[in-house]
């Protein structure tokens, strides 16, 4: 076996391994393996075959594995020549107002990456963080939630997401 392929096998088995962690029980151990696929992300399109089991984790029970999975679509937009995030970007939408907080506020930061790579979903990014009904979250969260969606605005009409 070429020293190339050897290496390309080992990469692979690797990010295997680190989108299995994605939902482990551990969260520190879970949370390494997403900085560890958003940092790949960001230099190599090695994960975005795994798109739709990131789609997947959006509609898990656990607020932390939805976060895991919003965050790591988002860094893989610039991957999306097959335009899986277009096809669920509805549903991606609704967790601007996830029913945790900490999920919705992880939505909202991840916007401006999403429309940095797909300007045409700006208006509908726009839309959806006008329309964004955050009365129903603590006072204490929807200060920070206002905050983030104030930020995301900002970004995406200075042409920066």
């Amino acid at each position: 076996m070429l020293d190339s392929d050897h290496e390309e096998e080992t990469m692979t088995k690797e990010i295997d391994r680190q989108i299995e962690l994605l939902c482990s029980k551990n969260n520190d151990e879970a949370y390494q393996a997403l900085k560890t696929l958003e940092e790949a992300s960001e230099q190599t399109k090695r994960v975005y075959p795994y798109m739709n089991r990131f789609v997947e984790m959006m509609d898990h029970a656990n607020s932390y594995v939805r976060s895991r999975g919003l965050l790591l679509i988002a860094s893989n937009a610039k991957w999306d020549v097959d335009f899986k995030i277009d096809e669920v970007f509805d549903d991606y939408l609704k967790h601007v107002t996830d029913a945790k907080p900490i999920t919705a506020r992880q939505c909202i930061k991840s916007l401006p990456t999403i429309a940095l790579h797909k300007p045409y979903l700006v208006e509908d990014i726009v839309i959806a963080l006008e329309k964004a009904d955050v009365s129903a979250y603590p006072d204490s969260m929807r200060s920070l939630i206002d905050q983030d969606i104030r930020k995301a605005l900002s970004e995406l009409r200075a042409g920066k997401g």
